[in-house]
């Protein structure tokens, strides 16, 4: 059975990728490269590991086992080789974000960190979905909200404020709320990647208000829905910051607001802990942890 580690990463990046194209993309290697290797792979097994079909591969049973196998193996492999390096970084560093605030405040810190390490290879993805950062081939992600996986390390680098917003012209409309209480005669823009009564948690009797005709899955929607004037919105203070400031929206009930969000750098168990990564966590904490750049000083 001969085998080599470039077989096994070419595997894991076409499971991951979900074809030979993509992982090529990845692993900047051309297609028949990748190909090649998987069939070399295959032979030195003696197992078929995809299912090929007018162009498309899938995934057989052998190899979705043997990636979950080999997924912790080959990263705790990389983790010891990284950690014993010294000088420049080298190699891949994978980072996943939620994207309003990667949009508005993570990019430069991820610029910042690229430029102090000019040969580390960076790939930053932005979606408002939790992925398994393992299965997906990433190193670390920010979370905002609280951590539901127990399976991840994590490190807390904030508490952003959360405001209830809308705009002058709705309230000017449909009235000021002056209690808890007048909020259920209000309508709240939906955020569709949580349930309504979990977002709205102000306390135990407190109604929330009812849903709004519209709704949107990312946060900077939701605060052009609040802006232009279509219900509330409870928002995070790193997306309504500069609004508020400029009086586009107007910060309603400020007493009654929820716990602030935690936001986290979580990454998979990996023991020793790459030397890439723990340098981007501690940048992660220098930049945004000491304090949050889009709230005011003092």
């Amino acid at each position: 059975m001969n085998w080599t580690l470039a077989d096994i990463e070419t595997f894991l990046a076409v499971m991951e990728t979900g074809s030979v194209s993509a992982a090529g993309a990845r692993l900047r290697l051309s297609k028949s490269v990748v190909s090649k290797r998987i069939a070399e792979f295959e032979a030195a097994l003696g197992t078929a590991l995809f299912l090929r079909s007018a162009g498309r591969i899938t995934a057989t049973d052998a190899a979705q086992e043997l990636a979950e196998r080999l997924r912790p193996a080959l990263a705790t492999l990389v983790a010891a080789t990284e950690s014993a390096a010294s000088g420049a970084l080298r190699g891949r560093l994978a980072i996943a974000a939620p994207m309003s605030f990667g949009i508005r405040h993570l990019g430069p810190v991820v610029a910042g960190f690229a430029r102090a390490h000019p040969g580390l290879e960076i790939v930053l993805n932005y979606d408002d979905q939790h992925i398994d950062l393992a299965r997906a081939g990433f190193d670390v992600a920010l979370r905002i909200g609280r951590l539901r996986d127990s399976t991840l390390m994590a490190r807390r680098l904030c508490e952003d404020p959360r405001a209830i917003v809308a705009s002058p012209d709705y309230l000017a409309r449909m009235g000021t709320p002056a209690t808890a209480a007048d909020l259920s005669a209000h309508e709240a823009i939906t955020y569709l990647n949580t349930r309504p009564g979990e977002a709205w948690e102000l306390g135990p009797g407190v109604p929330p208000p009812r849903p709004a005709r519209v709704a949107a899955n990312n946060g900077e929607a939701m605060r052009d829905m609040a802006i232009a004037g279509l219900g509330l919105a409870l928002l995070p203070s790193f997306i309504v910051h500069d609004a508020l400031a400029d009086g586009r929206l107007v910060a309603v009930l400020p007493g009654l607001a929820p716990p602030p969000l935690p936001i986290s750098a979580v990454w998979p168990p990996i023991r020793p802990m790459p030397r890439k990564l723990r340098l981007f966590v501690d940048h992660l904490v220098a930049t945004i942890g000491e304090h949050p750049p889009w709230l005011p000083r003092g």
